[in-house]
């Protein structure tokens, strides 16, 4: 017990023990503050990168939609004169060419020649 002074002995006495409280407590609440922002810091960087992922999906799948959507709008006209465009230096396939357009014009003609069926 502290000494008799001028205030009263059980007062002092109060004070004192209330301070070495708070003194004593302060280690384990600052530690369990550290605790707590670590948690918090631990879980908000877990939730930056699922949102991350989540987008970097979202724009994978937005790239693969678009390349698939290429894939199958591309015409056959397209691949065809492609084709021919890598043939044409090809003399056999000109004669092809020329051979295939003298049987369309024999097909679409009336039937103007001998009849051999008599």
């Amino acid at each position: 017990m502290a000494e008799n002074t001028w205030m009263n002995s059980q007062i002092t006495d109060a004070v004192t023990q209330s301070n070495v409280k708070v003194l004593g407590d302060s280690p384990a609440e600052s530690m369990g503050m550290l605790y707590q922002m670590l948690a918090q810091s631990t879980g908000m960087s877990m939730q930056n990168m699922v949102a991350n992922q989540q987008h970097k999906n979202s724009i994978d799948s937005a790239v693969v939609t678009g390349a698939v959507t290429i894939l199958y709008t591309l015409d056959t006209a397209t691949t065809g004169k492609a084709t021919q465009e890598i043939l044409s230096g090809n003399p056999i396939a000109g004669s092809m060419a020329s051979l295939k357009g003298v049987m369309a014009a024999f097909k679409d003609a009336p039937n103007k020649g001998p009849a051999f069926n008599g």
